[in-house]
């Protein structure tokens, strides 16, 4: 049998969270703004590294935008277990973006430190920097809440995105500054070379995280416990139970296991067992979708289906 997520996040309307997106969008478009003009005034190849990254959020808010629209449809006839792994689509492209950015930005780094040019006007372009800086704090801080609460992949990449940018213009601030205060042109240029390996680590890091859930990887160790830890308490000399499997797609998780009892039992009594037990698994697991399949416990064919390919 089949039970669907339980109470709570089940019944959220996932397509409200296009307004985190839109959040980001916002707060990509005037941060753009601020860093171009910190360039602009400083000639900065450090600050124009920051700048080109905020271009790269600012794809990855509106991949959000369209993936989180799609992830929220309801299922249907052609996708019966709903739209939820149109999330991974989006952290993914947001991983690959970062990847170009770094390359154009080690590009730039490399030709400003064969070609050094002095800065101008430091002091107002650390000022505009950190107002922008300042921004994504805000709404990075605002965007990994909501994901949290929601459980949504898309929001923590996009987040976790926001908050690598305010450490990498705390990197190009430290370097501009100690420019300013050395008058060693070399620094900006190397500065922004550890800045384009740190954005690489980044992308790096979204893009494993969204094959894993391209590739129905399990659920994490601690859920998988939990999930044990629920079927265990039911395991008696008349209960058990194996070939237990989990996956995730987005927000939504998955399970399947094989409970086992006396073929003496009837419908009934083995109906009611797996009324109980899918029950108490939605209960430790927000949107949770388990199924559950009855076995005889005497039947030798009952275990034979450990693998995911059936033995005979």
């Amino acid at each position: 049998m089949s039970s669907a997520a339980g109470p709570g996040k089940a019944r959220f309307d996932r397509g409200s969270l296009k307004r985190f997106a839109w959040l980001s969008i916002a707060a990509a478009v005037a941060t753009i703004l601020l860093k171009a003009v910190a360039y602009w005034v400083t000639g900065s190849v450090g600050l124009l590294s920051d700048a080109l990254e905020s271009f790269v959020n600012l794809a990855g808010a509106l991949m959000a935008l369209a993936m989180l629209s799609l992830a929220a449809r309801p299922p249907d006839a052609n996708h019966a277990y709903g739209h939820g792994k149109a999330e991974y689509f989006s952290s993914g492209v947001e991983g690959g973006l970062i990847l170009v950015a770094a390359i154009s930005i080690g590009v730039a780094a490399v030709d400003r430190l064969f070609h050094p040019r002095p800065l101008e006007q430091v002091g107002l372009g650390l000022g505009v920097s950190v107002v922008a800086s300042l921004v994504n704090l805000g709404v990075s801080v605002v965007l990994m809440r909501a994901a949290k609460q929601y459980d949504s992949i898309t929001l923590k990449a996009n987040a976790h995105h926001l908050m690598t940018d305010v450490w990498t213009s705390a990197g190009v601030l430290a370097g501009v500054g100690a420019v300013a205060f050395t008058g060693w042109l070399w620094l900006d240029p190397v500065v922004a070379l550890a800045v384009a390996a740190n954005i690489v680590w980044t992308g790096v890091r979204i893009v494993h995280a969204s094959v894993l859930g391209l590739m129905d990887t399990a659920l994490p160790e601690a859920e998988q416990a939990a999930i044990v830890a629920v079927l265990d308490r039911y395991v008696t000399d008349e209960v058990k139970y194996h070939a237990l499997r989990t996956r995730q797609a987005g927000p939504r998780r998955f399970a399947s296991v094989h409970v086992l009892v006396p073929g003496a039992w009837s419908v009934a009594q083995g109906h009611d067992l797996l009324e109980k037990i899918e029950a108490d698994l939605r209960a430790v697991l927000p949107m949770m979708t388990v199924d559950t399949h009855l076995e005889p416990l005497e039947d030798p064919a009952a275990h034979n289906d450990l693998d995911l390919d059936r033995a005979y």
